[in-house]
């Protein structure tokens, strides 16, 4: 039987390396991960506890304003960026700006275009359904409306502020341009609460963006799941019957000097320094580390004794001491801080707060 064999035409055929086709070269484009929408869902659980409480107050007093609605509720929290979060809020829509003292940054109260609509609606009669938006800007009416809600909604959400962490909330302004209510800029994430408003069946949402930095000062408030806590008064007296019986240092402060090193190396036994402390001015009295009060030194009998006159800072109600010579408030026996020698008119050696302090219950 004769052999076969391929030709180079067939074998060429075969391993396609006939005709060359051209390829297009397909460009990959690098993948950036900061476009990546990320939400986060919960993650602040006091911050949820908060708004629970807060739609409980708020659902009473807004009926009041618009007795056809139903129920507020909070829908969710999460932490989103701010680009993202303000991408999906229709417009027109109103942007309040709010100051939350004492904290530096400030936080928004977006009211959606909806919500405002069907309220009018009902308001004046109508069915609960939004009307055609066609991109207008809100009337001097619907303004009105819209500042009556923010109003009452920030009115009941400082109030139950109270019982967590004592804040004062301003408004600064309501801005309908979204361009105007960048709080902080389009990449930082922000803590989004969604909440939403039934209105004769018909439900709108509405949010509060807050800056991610905002609570960071009370960070332990925010992200604890115990922010309403009930109080246990027999646990709260015994702890105050604890602090009340700690034991301070106290210490009073002759004078702060600056001495050369040559200075001090010539120093010896029996050298008077000169503090420049006269018998009227009025000395600082520390409590542990911390300046609380001013003192003028004296004597009761054989005792040195600081006689107190004021507070710093304006701590206290600012009472004065007694009269000079008087018991006043004894601060210990202290004859290295007092810095003075048994001699008339000398100087003892010590300089600065006295070693032995007082503690009091």
């Amino acid at each position: 039987m004769a052999e076969e064999f391929l030709s180079q035409e067939e074998i060429d055929a075969l391993l396609g390396g006939g005709k060359k086709e051209k390829k297009e070269e397909k460009k990959v484009a690098p993948f950036d991960f900061d476009q990546v929408e990320h939400i986060k869902k919960g993650g602040v659980p006091g911050l949820e506890l908060l708004f629970e409480r807060w739609v409980k107050v708020y659902r009473e007093r807004v009926r009041g304003l618009v007795p056809q609605i139903g129920m507020v509720t909070k829908d969710s929290v999460y932490i989103t960026r701010f680009q993202s979060f303000m991408a999906k809020i229709p417009m027109p829509a109103s942007y309040s700006i709010v100051a939350m003292r004492p904290f530096k940054e400030n936080f928004l109260f977006v009211l959606d275009s909806r919500l405002v609509f069907v309220i009018i609606s009902v308001m004046f009669g109508g069915p609960a359904e939004p009307f055609k938006i066609e991109g207008r800007e809100f009337t001097k009416l619907e303004m009105r409306v819209i500042q009556d809600l923010v109003k009452l909604s920030l009115s009941t959400f400082e109030q139950v502020w109270q019982d967590v962490y004592p804040v004062k909330l301003e408004l600064r302004g309501i801005e309908l341009n979204p361009a105007l209510a960048r709080i902080v800029s389009g990449n930082e994430k922000v803590i989004v609460v969604e909440c939403s408003m039934d209105i004769d069946g018909y439900e709108a949402p509405f949010f509060f963006c807050f800056p991610q930095g905002l609570f960071m000062p009370i960070k332990e408030l925010i992200f604890s799941e115990s922010l309403f806590a009930e109080r246990d008064p027999v646990w709260e007296e015994h702890l105050k019957k604890k602090l009340l019986k700690t034991k301070l240092k106290v210490s009073l402060e002759l004078v702060r000097k600056t001495f050369s090193m040559k200075e001090v190396l010539s120093w010896r036994v029996g050298d008077r320094i000169d503090l420049g402390v006269g018998k009227e001015d009025l000395l600082k009295l520390y409590v542990e580390e911390s300046p609380k009060f001013l003192a003028r030194m004296g004597k009761v009998k054989d005792r040195y004794a600081a006689l107190i006159y004021n507070f710093i800072n304006g701590d206290g109600d600012g009472r004065g001491g007694e009269e000079s010579g008087g018991a006043g408030e004894g601060v210990g026996r202290s004859p290295e801080a007092a810095g003075r020698g048994e001699e008339s008119g000398g100087a003892g050696k010590r300089v600065g707060r006295g070693s032995e302090t007082a503690g009091r219950e």
